[in-house]
């Protein structure tokens, strides 16, 4: 489950630096922001504003790849550096894999804080 959407050595790498107690912060800012970025990419792509769609992109890439979140961050920067979609299943697609990866995450988070 985790092995295939965190890698768990950049996660474990992130708390040995910055604790535990800060991941968990760093996690519950994410868990606020990504789905502001995702919202933020839908609305650029629909008013197919390239600029805002790839500044939220980035953005998401950065802070998925904090914690190891590499799937989500590969994701993110194939739409940050590709053409504007034309449609919204890339988005989709993301959204999806976001789901997967945040139902992972917060689990790590929980478990950080009964440590």
């Amino acid at each position: 489950m985790a092995a295939s959407l965190i890698d768990l050595e950049i996660f474990d790498e992130l708390q040995q630096t910055a604790g535990a107690d800060f991941v968990v912060e760093l996690l519950e800012a994410f868990f606020g922001e990504a789905p502001e970025n995702l919202a933020a990419m839908r609305t650029a792509l629909a008013a197919r504003a390239s600029e805002p769609f790839r500044r939220a992109a980035h953005s998401l890439k950065a802070n998925a790849q904090t914690f190891g979140a590499t799937a989500l961050g590969a994701a993110a920067l194939a739409l940050e550096h590709d053409e504007l979609p034309h449609d919204t299943a890339p988005l989709d697609a993301l959204d999806n894999l976001y789901t997967e990866t945040i139902t992972t995450l917060r689990e790590m988070a929980r478990d950080l804080r009964q440590a």
